[in-house]
């Protein structure tokens, strides 16, 4: 296995990469009343497991600062999992989307759960 050398390598967060750009391109359709609400919510959610991931790849020096960013990161997926469920629910996207983008998430969350329960396979020593 190649050694990664920029969060941008990780497989956690090229999929969650991927589901931001999904979702963003999937809110442009949501009501203009949204926009506030709904549709700044869950863009921002999204775009944070990867802000937050990135976060987690610079402070690798350190496990605490480590896997706290990884604790932020899991949670931001959390919620962008319950924007997905409104969105569903208020007709916004498919349930077939939505499932969809919902799954991504899980294995979003499984990685970073593992990377959290496993933070010596990606701290630095000192």
């Amino acid at each position: 296995m190649a050694k990664i050398k920029t969060h941008r390598e990780l497989e956690v967060y090229q999929m969650g990469f991927d589901a931001a750009m999904r979702i963003f391109e999937a809110t442009k359709g949501f009501p203009r009343e949204e926009v506030y609400a709904m549709t700044d919510q869950i863009r921002r959610s999204s775009r944070s497991v990867c802000a937050n991931l990135a976060e987690a790849w610079r402070r690798r020096r350190y496990s605490n600062y480590f896997t706290s960013k990884l604790n932020d990161a899991e949670a931001e997926a959390a919620e962008t999992q319950v924007w997905l469920e409104f969105a569903v629910k208020c007709g916004y996207l498919t349930p077939e989307t939505g499932r969809e983008l919902y799954t991504t998430y899980d294995f979003i969350q499984g990685k970073i759960v593992n990377m959290i329960l496993h933070p010596e396979h990606w701290v630095i020593g000192k």
